[in-house]
């Protein structure tokens, strides 16, 4: 095939792509987080989803949406089936009738607490798998490219 793409720039990509590195790493996290708190009904997505509702005031879809880097559709998804648990409720904005904002129930702070130590306990043990790493650099390099 005089137009295909040379077996080396597959490997180059295999061996240099930032983004297939990223979703390989992200995806063996979740997979691990989600092994970790399916004992606590949750997925790590919902995990970290309850955790960005738990802030003095309940925030509305916009900053949620930015914090977990997904648009207000797919936000909008992951908030029912949790809604539908009680673990959270969607209510009117006071200040704009026209918004909404996210509240943790009493539920939803209860399953938090209850999945927080596994969460605790997984984090310590990647760490401590993967000694090597500057975890706080990662931390940082990785919200930079965000």
């Amino acid at each position: 095939m005089p137009d295909a793409v040379p077996f080396a720039t597959t490997l180059e990509v295999r061996d240099h792509c930032l983004c297939l590195h990223a979703q390989r790493a992200a995806r063996a996290l979740a997979r691990r987080f989600d092994v970790a708190l399916r004992p606590h009904g949750l997925t790590n997505q919902q995990f970290s989803l309850l955790m960005a509702l738990n802030r003095p005031e309940p925030p509305t879809m916009a900053p949620v949406a930015q914090l977990l880097a997904i648009d207000r559709t797919t936000l909008t998804a992951a908030v029912k089936p949790l809604e539908r648990r009680g673990l959270l409720a969607i209510e009117p904005d006071p200040r704009d009738r026209r918004g909404r904002r996210l509240r943790l129930t009493a539920e939803g702070h209860a399953a938090l607490l209850a999945a927080l130590p596994a969460w605790r306990q997984t984090h310590a043990e990647i760490e401590r798998e993967h000694a090597a790493l500057d975890f706080d650099s990662l931390r940082a390099a990785l919200r930079a490219l965000a």
